[in-house]
């Protein structure tokens, strides 16, 4: 690493410093990379802490990063602040060069060069991999700017608990895993609507000894193996998957009325200051819950390499446009498993491998000597 006053090379820099860049993390320090990760969170963890307190995950405890387990019920669901807890974990266990508090508002490349602009702070690199999600920005109706300012609206991204809401009806609207999700936890305490038509789910509860042992490795097994772009049907389904609900997978459509919770059609407009619903009725409602979902959030990426709805172009995560960019963490990068704790792993040791392969190569061409390490000569 190279330090001037203000600013920092390094041969690789990962920008995310959640599950999929500690696990990238992790491959590239095996193979004796020099490396940052850079996260704009004061805390590794904060991601998970600041969703909603009841999220829980839809997979087993056992189903982590490589090299630790976590410390939970073994075949338990863990919550949000233990897999926020767990990933702190695995960054002090594993020493992991994480610098939080560093929010990246520009990446370009100038000669051969990364540039990243950080505030007052510019880090340079020969190799970027973002490790994020493609839902960073939370997207809203066009519409919710038009409803009466008395009713709050909030986010799914900012939905803690129910006092964030006045008394009366709440309306959440959107009927995927997040708006099902969160009109269960809000109808214990507030008559909950619930706006829109879920995607099929599920026919098994998943806290179930035998789905829990049996069918949840088998749903790795379609998801990580079947459905992946080794496979016609993987390759046939991904466009679809890419840009669609998913089905419900927790929550069966029958644990709405037995919560009370009114159904309704999708929300399409507003009159008088209250949301109007497909057929035309206005909804008398406190607050607002918006469960509709994310914007990509690469809009600080000031490369050529977005297709024409703005999703990053790339081949299972190597861009080919840009040598040396790369990303792990997408929605179905390489499988259906590929940004969920059953499968990022795999991602993210193959992008490691890639982006340290072309740190050898590059330091190659200039007559640099590189130590071989066990994994350098394994790959």
């Amino acid at each position: 690493m190279q330090q001037t006053s203000n600013s920092t090379y390094v041969e690789t820099i990962v920008i995310g410093g959640g599950q999929a860049g500690l696990c990238t993390g992790y491959y590239l320090k095996k193979q004796g990379a020099s490396f940052l990760i850079l996260d704009a969170n004061e805390r590794v963890g904060d991601a998970w802490r600041s969703r909603w307190d009841s999220l829980k995950l839809f997979s087993p405890s056992r189903y982590v990063l490589p090299g630790l387990s976590l410390k939970a019920e073994t075949d338990g669901f863990p919550t949000k602040d233990q897999i926020a807890d767990y990933l702190a974990e695995y960054a002090r266990h594993f020493k992991l060069p994480v610098r939080n508090g560093v929010r990246v508002e520009r990446l370009e490349k100038q000669g051969d060069r990364f540039v990243l602009t950080c505030g007052a702070r510019r880090y340079e690199c020969s190799n970027v991999i973002v490790a994020m999600a493609n839902y960073q920005v939370p997207h809203k109706p066009h519409f919710a700017g038009e409803i009466d300012p008395r009713i709050v609206q909030l986010h799914s991204h900012e939905f803690r608990n129910s006092s964030q809401l006045n008394p009366g009806s709440v309306l959440v609207v959107g009927a995927g895993n997040s708006g099902a999700d969160i009109a269960l936890d809000v109808a214990r305490k507030r008559r909950t609507i619930l706006s829109g038509k879920e995607a099929g789910h599920i026919p098994w509860r998943i806290e179930s000894i035998f789905a829990r042992h049996v069918l949840m490795r088998l749903v790795r097994f379609i998801g990580h193996h079947v459905l992946s772009l080794k496979t016609p049907i993987g390759r046939k389904v991904r466009p679809k998957m890419l840009h669609h609900t998913t089905s419900l997978i927790r929550v069966k459509p029958k644990d709405f009325e037995a919560a009370g919770i009114e159904r309704v059609g999708k929300t399409i407009g507003v009159r008088d200051g209250l949301p109007v619903v497909a057929g035309g009725e206005s909804l008398d409602v406190q607050s607002i819950i918006w469960c509709t979902g994310y914007a990509n959030g690469f809009s600080w990426i000031d490369l050529p390499i977005f297709d024409s709805i703005g999703d990053p172009m790339h081949e299972q995560g190597v861009v080919p446009r840009v040598p040396g960019l790369y990303f792990v963490g997408l929605h179905f990068l390489h499988a259906m498993s590929s940004a969920s704790f059953m499968g990022i792993a795999r991602d993210a040791k193959r992008i490691a491998r890639h982006a340290e392969a072309r740190s050898r190569g590059w330091k190659s061409d200039r007559g640099e000597e590189q130590p071989e390490t066990k994994e350098s000569a394994a790959a």
